[in-house]
């Protein structure tokens, strides 16, 4: 019932315009993504706590992040910052099984905590690594998108290396006094544009290039 009533507010606003987003947003469980002893809370549109010190974000954030990137089928995308996995396979969903995402989580608890809640939500296309994704990741390089899910202080320049020309980074950067602007990035042969979403606030990035 909260779920549904999330959908027809976001449509209703004009928030969430995505009708494959609503669609995948609807068929991932987010009471898979949480902790035990707060599932009732699952549909509230709130951050939640998923342990050491990490949050799993509110749902119009991450929707609002999702849309963002205008994503499309088979992409290759890289997440920074898995958190509990929702977002990720949320993502995996609209590219289909033939994309593939690259979530990284640079705490080790977190990143298994993760990989368990993808395969409890039987999603195939998503891998979980512990690895500090503030250094983007080489190895699946290079990315149609890119999201980066905590706060930073700049785009970390491997991060812009490692995106395709044409492809689209979305990112919360600025203090963490003040909060963060909502970025988008847009990749081109003559260099990048940039689009700002809002404000927010969110957990610091950790590694190389976080706080």
């Amino acid at each position: 019932m909260q779920k549904q009533r999330l959908i027809d507010y976001w449509r209703k606003t004009g928030t969430i315009t995505d009708e494959k987003l609503l669609k995948a947003f609807n068929e991932v469980p987010r009471e898979l993504f949480i902790k035990d002893g707060f599932e009732e809370e699952a549909y509230g549109d709130y951050p939640l706590p998923i342990g050491e010190g990490q949050t799993i974000s509110q749902p119009t954030t991450v929707m609002l992040m999702t849309q963002a990137l205008e994503l499309k089928e088979n992409q290759k995308v890289l997440e920074v910052g898995a958190g509990s996995g929702w977002q990720a396979a949320i993502i995996a969903k609209i590219i289909g099984k033939k994309g593939k995402v690259i979530t990284t989580e640079i705490i080790p608890e977190l990143a298994e905590f993760a990989k368990k809640n993808i395969e409890k939500a039987k999603i195939k296309n998503v891998d979980v690594i512990n690895y500090d994704g503030s250094q983007g990741y080489k190895k699946e390089a290079p990315y149609d998108r890119i999201i980066i899910t905590a706060a930073c202080p700049r785009i970390p320049p491997p991060i812009i290396k490692q995106l395709k020309i044409g492809g689209i980074i979305v990112a919360p950067v600025g203090s963490l006094v003040f909060g963060q602007d909502m970025l988008k990035l847009r990749k081109t042969k003559t260099g990048i544009t940039t689009q700002s979403l809002g404000s927010f606030v969110f957990v610091p990035l950790k590694g190389k290039y976080g706080y």
